[in-house]
């Protein structure tokens, strides 16, 4: 059960408050005060049962206090998010950020935004907890970087990325950011329909590259429980970003998420060999017709002779179809690998892709979306501790 506590001195938004908690999981802890002790273990202490999961701070509260207090709470207790309740919200973002912040939310806030905010909030604390405890049971700390290629357009790779960072936002709730590095003409924002303020552009340079509370602020964050850095408003823009910049910027966000789920562009690229160089895990989606087949052949070998083939590696056949005149074992004896992940031919993907709503976003019990839970299956931790050491599986196309 989660446990929501409110500091603050005024009435009215207390009363939101907890109009806003009421059928959240959980219960909701009012303190009413003007001032905030010293340590965080002074409010803790008061608590009694529940954990706490969400503190909000104000209004009424001395604003270098509660940033004082979010910085002790973000050392001392980091699986607590602690959010901000202020009026002067983009003087503050910066500070409240470096502090460890989660969120700002506005005083005049009604009951339905704070009652989003306060789900939002939670969700992030379940992800750090969640992260935080693979720490401790000896798991890297640093997160999968998981590079989605092809070696042609049009394949549905955006499509495959978008519902793999959707399907592993519910694995992970707010640790997951998917980055389009399809500089030019990235469709990750339309594919999961964002209009982001802020873009690569921004991430790669300016103070963004030292400090990664910058970076994260310049982050757009999904409904479905992630991040997003979409590609740059202007395809000029992609000339001016190297591929050194690109890697330092992947290596960042890997120590701050648990996943990062990177859109490439068609091809092999610099900024593609530059996240291959970083990267994890590889996924490479492949069209049912002979030269995306062959592409990810030639794409295969060319990466295996330089040495920038990451050891997991994940095949996935788009549009699979038995009318195509191909069949799998045909793919798979092209390419010289089994395919891991079959996604059928589907009218529902079009349609998903037009709304902006992924398919595993909107639960569908389409075909095609069970190919892709599938294939967010393989980056759970129980696929790695399965019983039987067959790495690949025999799929079938209907």
């Amino acid at each position: 059960m989660s446990r929501f506590v409110v500091i603050t001195s005024d009435a009215d938004f207390e009363r939101r408050a907890r109009h806003a908690a009421t059928g959240l999981r959980g219960t909701l802890h009012v303190i009413t005060a003007d001032y905030l002790p010293p340590s965080p273990e002074d409010i803790l202490r008061v608590l009694t049962g529940e954990i706490a999961e969400v503190i909000l701070l104000g209004p009424g509260l001395p604003l270098e206090d509660s940033i004082r207090l979010a910085s002790l709470f973000d050392l001392q207790f980091p699986e607590i998010s602690v959010v901000l309740v202020t009026e002067s919200r983009s003087e503050i973002a910066l500070p409240a950020m470096r502090a460890g912040v989660r969120d700002l939310l506005s005083p005049d806030a009604d009951a339905d935004e704070i009652r989003s905010m306060l789900e939002r909030a939670s969700l992030a604390a379940a992800g750090r907890r969640r992260g935080l405890g693979s720490s401790v049971e000896g798991h890297p700390s640093v997160g999968r970087i998981i590079a989605v290629m092809s070696p042609k357009g049009g394949v549905g790779k955006t499509t495959v990325t978008t519902n793999l960072a959707v399907g592993l936002a519910k694995v992970a709730p707010m640790s997951v950011v998917v980055v389009d590095l399809d500089l030019q003409f990235g469709d990750v924002a339309s594919g999961l329909n964002l209009d982001p303020e802020r873009t690569l552009t921004d991430a790669v340079d300016g103070a963004a590259v030292q400090d990664s509370m910058v970076l994260k602020s310049y982050l757009t964050m999904h409904p479905a429980g992630l991040y997003a850095l979409c590609a740059p408003l202007n395809p000029v823009d992609a000339d001016k970003i190297s591929g050194d910049q690109v890697g330092h910027l992947i290596k960042q966000l890997s120590d701050e998420f648990q996943f990062v789920v990177v859109d490439t562009a068609p091809g092999l690229g610099e900024h593609v060999l530059a996240t291959l160089e970083v990267a994890t895990d590889v996924v490479w989606v492949c069209g049912m017709d002979i030269p995306s087949i062959r592409g990810l052949r030639t794409g295969l070998n060319i990466l295996n002779e330089v040495g920038l083939l990451p050891e997991r590696r994940h095949i996935v056949l788009n549009f699979a179809d038995r009318r195509s005149g191909l069949t799998l074992q045909d793919v798979e004896s092209t390419i010289g690998s089994p395919v891991d992940v079959v996604l059928r031919r589907s009218t529902s993907v079009p349609f998903s892709t037009n709304k902006g709503v992924p398919l595993l976003q909107d639960g569908s019990k389409d075909a095609a979306a069970r190919g892709l839970s599938e294939l967010v299956d393989r980056f759970k931790p129980s696929w790695e501790e399965r019983p039987h050491k067959k790495l690949h599986r025999r799929v079938v196309v209907q």
